[in-house]
Order: structure tokens, then C-alpha cells, then sequence
């Protein structure tokens, strides 16, 4: 099991090309690539994508390349001529509006403006993929350590969160055919205070308490709970176990939420809200596992 927080980090420094990658994730539904590289790597992207994509499946990641060559080259400069023509349509829009401002505006100016000029190498990048991909690899095997720690923290958390469900749903099922006779008993007193001393019909009294046990009854919630919290166990010792505890801990929380609503014993809700309590921490807690 794997935690979706995690950083990795790797560096590969290679006949005068020092790449470095460095990755961040942190939890989300879905795997969602954030990635920040040079435009030479542009063409790359699809490919970077699919090698993320084969060892992390969910949680936002943020990628950060920095690229320096340093392979001897010959110089060129590239220039952005769209960003220097919004730099003069904003000088000329300034210039109808401010004509009194001394006017000093030259091609010197563009081209010391930020962006407009920048300077490249013509160098072979070929191997730019190579080298791209075995540094990626690592850096991602980095994080998935990371990630790994943390979701082992995070298993003995939520198996310890999971005993405490057993024991309150052990504790329920203790309690709950206690309920039955307890009430008849309550129900008959109050009978026989009412009525002082006249006889009354006993198979009555059977019945209301029957329709009470039937009403109050509790039996199917707790198998249930009982199944939820075995898958539970296997799960957590599973891989990629997050969408499924997900989709569990909305069972295990309907189920409560029936004993809740059907609870007419003190101690029953009592552990029941307990049980809420711990199932909402291990909601909290699996959304954070990939």
C-alpha cells in the first residue's frame, strides 16, 4: 500500500548534460500530471506521461526538469517576434494616450526586453531521450519508496482504527438481544401499574414486543459489518487499495448510520457513535492512499 504524498528526486550528469528531475505528488482522485520542463523536451511529453502513468496510478504530481548542456555547440538566437509586437502595440497604445511623455522607445529597447530575444545551441539532443527517461525512472522509483513508507505508516494506522470498529461492533452485538427482553419487561410493569391488578391479555403483550424486536432489530447491520471489516483487512494488504477502502467506508457508514436510526438503547447509540467517529477518521485518512 501506497501513500499518494510523497517526493522523489533524481540527477544524471553525462558527456556535458546534467539533467535534473525532481517530482512531488499529493493526493487526488485521479492521476493528474502537472509537468515543467524546457520546450526542447516539448516533443517528449507524450512519452514522459506514459512512463509516470506505469508506476503511479493516482494523486496530483508536479514535475520539475531542469536541463543544463553545456556540449560545446554553435550559438543561435531565437526571436519571439509576436511577443515583440505586443510590446510595440502597447508602446504605441501609451503613446496616444501619454503624448506629452518623451519619447524614447527604439529597436535597442525590444530587443533588451525579457523573452524577445533568447539564445539556443544547435546541438545534437538525440540523446536528450535516453537520458530523459533513466533519470524520470529514478526519480520515480525515489518517490515510490517515499510513497511506500508513508502507506505502511498509514496501514498500522488504519488496521489499529479497524480493531476499535471490531470491538465496538462486538460490543453492539453483546448488547442488542439484551434490548428484547428488557423492554417486555418494562412494557409488562407498565401494564400492570396501569391496569392495578386486572388481568391482562399476555399474547398481546408478545405481539407489541415482537413488533418492537422486529423494528430495533440490528442482526443484519452487524454481519454486515462484520463481512466490511474481514475485506477491510484484505484490502489494506492489498495494492492500489485506495478506491476500494473508498468505496468500503461508505458501506461501513451506511451501516452505522442504520443502527443509529434504529437504536433504542442508550448504550447501543453510544458505541454506535463511536463508530461513526473511528469510521470518519479512516475516511479522512484513505484519501490519501493512492
Amino acid at each position: 500500500m501506497q501513500s499518494m504524498t510523497g517526493y522523489g528526486k533524481a540527477e544524471c550528469n553525462k558527456d556535458g548534460i546534467n539533467l535534473l528531475i525532481e517530482i512531488r505528488t499529493v493526493n487526488n482522485r485521479f492521476l493528474d500530471i502537472v509537468p515543467k520542463y524546457p520546450r526542447v523536451f516539448l516533443k517528449f511529453d507524450d512519452l514522459i506521461r506514459k512512463t509516470i502513468s506505469s508506476k503511479i496510478a493516482r494523486g496530483r504530481l508536479e514535475l520539475f526538469v531542469t536541463l543544463k548542456d553545456v556540449r560545446e555547440g554553435v550559438k543561435s538566437y531565437l526571436v519571439d517576434s509576436g511577443l515583440a509586437k505586443g510590446y510595440y502595440d502597447a508602446y504605441i497604445q501609451l503613446k496616444n494616450q501619454f503624448p506629452d511623455l518623451t519619447d524614447d522607445f527604439s529597436l535597442t529597447n525590444i530587443l533588451r526586453l525579457n523573452d524577445v530575444v533568447t539564445q539556443g545551441t544547435e546541438t545534437d539532443d538525440s540523446c536528450y531521450e535516453q537520458i530523459l527517461v533513466e533519470t524520470l525512472n529514478n526519480a520515480l522509483d525515489n518517490l515510490n519508496q517515499m510513497r511506500k513508507i508513508e502507506g505502511e505508516k498509514l496501514k498500522i494506522d488504519l488496521l489499529n482504527r479497524i480493531e476499535t470498529i471490531q470491538d465496538l461492533v462486538a460490543k453492539i452485538e453483546r448488547r442488542a438481544p439484551m434490548i428484547q427482553q428488557e423492554y417486555k419487561k418494562k412494557l409488562a410493569e407498565k401494564i400492570e401499574e396501569a391496569l392495578n391488578g386486572v388481568n391482562y391479555d399476555e399474547s398481546r403483550l408478545l405481539q407489541e414486543v415482537a413488533i418492537f424486536a422486529d423494528k430495533s432489530n440490528i442482526d443484519e447491520e452487524i454481519t454486515r459489518l462484520k463481512s466490511h471489516i474481514s475485506q477491510f483487512k484484505v484490502i489494506v494488504n492489498g495494492e492500489n487499495a485506495g478506491r476500494k477502502l473508498d468505496f468500503l467506508i461508505q458501506e461501513f457508514n451506511r451501516e452505522s448510520n442504520t443502527i443509529c436510526s434504529k437504536s433504542n438503547d442508550i448504550e447501543i447509540t453510544d458505541n454506535a457513535l463511536k463508530l461513526k467517529c473511528e469510521i470518519e477518521k479512516i475516511r479522512e485518512q484513505i484519501q490519501n492512499i493512492e
